[in-house]
């Protein structure tokens, strides 16, 4: 009989919350033009039970500057998408990413004038 477990780091679609490909799309459009301008220059990306988290940084080895999350159990209440600044205080909150994003794309809009 073959095992058909998942491997390390894999688990079943339920047990981890995800960006879908267009909702990535969404967020490395937003990303490569703010790396472009010279803002951000680095991100990673958590997948956990009831969150997925998009962070930016400016370097490396610092905190991130924003995190943009999901949270598909607010869907109904304060909307799944958030962006969250350094200090965790929520800058945008809905349920339309690219509506939630538009925050960032102010800071965007103030860095090439």
């Amino acid at each position: 009989m073959q095992n058909l477990t998942p491997f390390p780091g894999q688990g079943q679609p339920d047990d981890q919350v995800v960006f879908h490909r267009r909702e990535l799309g969404t967020i490395m459009g937003l990303y490569g033009r703010m790396v472009a301008a010279g803002e951000w220059r680095d991100y990673g990306m958590s997948f956990l039970r009831e969150v997925a988290i998009f962070s930016v940084f400016r370097r490396t080895a610092e905190t991130p500057l924003y995190r943009i999350e999901k949270r598909p159990k607010l869907r109904n209440r304060q909307g799944q998408y958030a962006v969250i600044g350094m200090d965790g205080r929520i800058l945008k909150r809905g349920s339309d990413l690219q509506a939630v994003l538009r925050v960032l794309e102010r800071k965007l809009i103030r860095a090439v004038e």
